[in-house]
């Protein structure tokens, strides 16, 4: 008998330092603590959050219906609105350039289009308290830290390495011998879910936890309430999800998108494709109508990163403040934790 209920899993792509730092993918269940990560020396945030999305759809097969949150507008995008007109303009973006990361949405979209079950996407908030965001999060950027210390292994689909090896990002990236082969014409090493292992088990899903740690991007007390979930979903998070959330993405006809958007606002629908980005979903928080203006310092400063290019950067980011505001609306601030959400390079 088919079990008709939803089966929801949160995914999500880290990259340190992106573009060409650390890189980290991660999904898990919201049922039965079933959870994979992956990632590599060096890669992108958007090779991240399609990889997770790829090994999410290929480890849930079946009639099942599934849904896939992620704070990706780039991933859902990537899936759903802008893969038709991608088809029809020879796979160019709207800057008539070739689309990045082919092999990876190819491989997507041949997912959707022969599981015997549905596919929705549902965009989420980042870093705003969602319990399975954060274990993504956390799992991804714990493999990326990880990936970038040489302490793992290299673990993308093929789809995923053939996608970052054509990227600008591909220049000292560590791919295992084995996986080199199978990418050269050898004999396949990889799984059909992309990977030379089994899944993560609890014991080490709380390693890659205690692992992002060291990230700056992931504090102890997130890892600590990530960390919760490894003995099992939360109660409120075995509810099976029957009522789709109104930001769910379908498989809409292109002559609804129009309608959709106007319901649906949060996702961006404008092929931004050709902009590499770090989690710049967030950047659409609310503030309740309040403004902050004035000139503040970041720090450490970009220059004194090894990445530095010597070039301004675009970053989006909030502020955590805890201060006195006088009548005019003045705040000083001294050493207020600053969240970066995105660091935008474009090509």
């Amino acid at each position: 008998m088919t079990n008709d209920k939803n089966l929801v899993v949160s995914t999500d792509g880290s990259a340190l330092s992106n573009p060409n730092g650390p890189m980290g993918w991660a999904w898990a269940d919201h049922e039965g603590g079933d959870a994979d990560a992956g990632g590599a020396s060096n890669g992108t945030n958007q090779i991240g959050e399609l990889c997770a999305v790829l090994q999410a759809l290929r480890a849930h097969p079946g009639e099942r219906p599934l849904i896939i949150e992620t704070d990706s507008q780039y991933a859902i995008n990537c899936s759903t609105t802008w893969v038709p007109g991608w088809k029809k303009k020879g796979w160019k973006n709207s800057q008539g350039k070739p689309v990045k990361n082919r092999p990876l949405i190819e491989a997507i979209d041949q997912e959707i289009q022969t599981r015997p079950g549905s596919v929705r996407f549902v965009w989420v908030k980042g870093h705003a308290g969602d319990t399975f965001n954060e274990k993504v999060d956390t799992l991804a950027r714990g493999y990326a830290t990880a990936a970038g210390k040489g302490d793992r292994e290299g673990c993308l689909p093929v789809e995923g390495w053939r996608s970052l090896l054509a990227s600008p990002y591909a220049k000292g990236t560590q791919v295992p011998s084995t996986v080199k082969e199978e990418l050269d014409g050898g004999p396949q090493v990889l799984d059909d879910l992309g990977r030379k292992k089994v899944r993560l088990g609890q014991k080490e899903q709380k390693d890659l936890a205690e692992t992002a740690v060291e990230s700056e991007a992931v504090d102890a007390e997130q890892a600590e309430s990530v960390a919760a979930t490894f003995s099992g979903s939360p109660a409120a998070a075995a509810d099976e999800r029957d009522d789709v959330p109104s930001k769910a993405i379908n498989d809409t006809p292109a002559s609804d998108i129009a309608d959709d958007q106007k319901d649906n606002p949060s996702p961006a629908f404008n092929d931004t494709s050709d902009t590499d980005t770090v989690d710049q979903e967030t950047k659409n928080s609310g503030a309740r109508g309040l403004r902050a203006s004035g000139r503040i310092r970041i720090t450490p400063p970009p220059s004194g990163s090894s990445m530095f290019t010597g070039q301004d950067l675009h970053i989006v980011g909030s502020i955590d403040l805890d201060a006195a505001i006088d009548p005019d609306g003045y705040v000083n601030i001294q050493e207020a934790p600053f969240r970066l959400h995105a660091i935008e390079v474009k090509d």
